[in-house]
């Protein structure tokens, strides 16, 4: 036996049996059935930070916690892993009927600990002697696993936010640097168009030659706003002859303007025409007065533009939550899948994944509950697109059959091994790299699924693999 205190090398037989009547499971035993567990225990003792249990090792003992306090944690999965505490009165390690091969983390002494370890050789022994134990043991195995289960349920609900998060703010935060950008260049256009329209003030002009100045600048406005589909060579060749043109005439800015009339598809034409009704000096402040409206328009198109970018995205997030809406509802499955691609569409473009869909869109509404069986859609898209790191195509189709909504999610990676086809559904079972997932994305799914009556099922090769739910139209009662 190992030494336990710093005033003892071995403990006193009273001592333990003191001890363990402090751990609940076995509190109300009597003295022959503790005198069996002190003979067949190691007594053992950890200072602080000290490993008691280290994770991947084979689990081969159970421990009783006899003083003081440790911590229990999945360190393969990073420091932000679920951290459990063990106190003294607590059963951990390997209990009886379970499965477990392998410690799943490390537990470390947080204070100087006391503990009693079985080997898992006894335990044919022990629940023959002392039978009570076995119910009592499987109790604390069930409250473990439920314990287990919530915090990495949780885990996994904030991964996947911090991903959804992640993407969320670079989609945001691109359309509203180019709106701050836009809104401080039209701060410099209108000081441009001010400067342009007080030397024109001073300038002396005919009715007729204003109005013609304004309509010019009204044209120019019209052409830059209406959908072109512009030749980028042909708009390069007119720019060089516009710019070419304006500095032979001693234009400021020559160039500016060049690309600017270009795009409103001025033509050299239409200058020397100008040139004939107005003086060199007096063009060249219309041409500043021109350029300043024009770009103080596309400026203004760009901040709406972005605007309504961000006001896409704060609404699609709306829709995914089902904010401010009833928790079960009739649903079109369409919009949570449509809501879903937009909130993931910065992942899906990193990866280089093509989206395509296949609706039906005479499919009926379905009553569910909406954010639930988005978890299930963002689930389905993600390990789509981590199938395809390198770029692929994912094909969402949408189809009726016998009562059922039935939801295909296909996507063109390398596919699921057969040898692990009927676990991926198990609780934390994961293909992906140590701290990439907990196992649970797809054990979510299937809950979900479930709840709502329905059914997901695989069928995976190489280059092509579909997970299909199928969801009743109609809910009992």
């Amino acid at each position: 036996m190992a030494e336990i205190a710093a005033h003892q090398n071995v403990p006193t037989r009273e001592a333990l049996q003191a001890a363990l009547k402090k751990v609940d499971v076995l509190a109300d035993l009597p003295g022959e059935q503790i005198d069996w567990i002190i003979a067949n225990t190691e007594s053992e003792r950890f200072e602080e930070g000290e490993v008691m249990i280290r994770e991947g090792d084979p689990a081969d003992s159970m421990v009783f916690v006899l003083e003081g306090q440790g911590r229990f944690q999945r360190e393969s999965l990073g420091p932000d892993a679920p951290v459990g505490m063990m106190t003294a009165g607590h059963v951990t390690g390997m209990l009886p009927f379970s499965r477990m091969t392998h410690f799943m983390g490390t537990a470390r002494a947080v204070t100087p600990v006391w503990i009693a370890r079985m080997r898992t050789d006894k335990f044919p022994e022990m629940l023959q002697r002392i039978p009570v134990l076995g119910v009592r043991l499987v109790g604390v195995m069930s409250d473990r696993i439920r314990e287990t289960t919530k915090n990495e349920t949780q885990r996994e609900k904030l991964m996947a936010l911090g991903k959804l998060s992640a993407g969320l703010a670079h989609e945001i935060n691109n359309p509203a640097a180019a709106a701050t950008r836009a809104a401080a260049s039209l701060r410099e256009a209108l000081d441009a168009l001010s400067d342009a329209n007080r030397r024109l003030d001073h300038r002396e002009l005919t009715h007729d030659q204003r109005v013609f100045i304004t309509q010019m600048e009204q044209r120019a406005v019209e052409v830059l706003g209406t959908p072109r589909n512009l030749d980028p060579m042909e708009v390069a060749d007119r720019e060089d002859e516009l710019g070419a043109w304006l500095e032979a005439h001693g234009s400021r800015n020559a160039w500016i303007h060049a690309s600017l009339m270009a795009e409103a598809d001025v033509r050299v034409e239409r200058l020397e025409w100008l040139a004939t009704q107005l003086e060199p000096a007096i063009m060249n402040d219309v041409f500043d007065r021109v350029s300043a409206t024009v770009t103080a328009n596309k400026l203004a198109g760009e901040i709406q533009h972005s605007i309504a970018r961000i006001t896409d995205l704060v609404a699609a997030v709306k829709e995914y939550s089902y904010m401010d809406q009833a928790p079960e509802q009739e649903i079109d499955i369409h919009d949570g899948l449509e809501s879903t691609l937009k909130i993931m569409e910065y992942k899906l473009r990193k990866n280089m994944v093509e989206v395509e869909r296949k609706y039906d869109r005479t499919l009926p509404r379905v009553c569910a509950f909406g954010r639930e069986l988005n978890q299930v859609w963002t689930n389905l898209i993600d390990n789509a697109a981590d199938a395809m790191k390198e770029g692929g195509r994912l094909r969402l189709s949408t189809l009726s059959e016998n009562g059922f909504v039935i939801v295909d999610v296909q996507d063109s990676g390398p596919g699921i091994p057969p040898d692990i086809r009927q676990r991926i559904f198990d609780p934390f079972f994961t293909t992906k790299q140590v701290g990439e997932g907990t196992g649970l994305g797809l054990d979510t799914v299937l809950r979900i699924v479930r709840k709502h009556r329905g059914n997901i099922d695989v069928d995976s090769k190489p280059g092509e693999t579909h997970f299909r739910v199928r969801l009743p139209t109609t809910q009992p009662q």
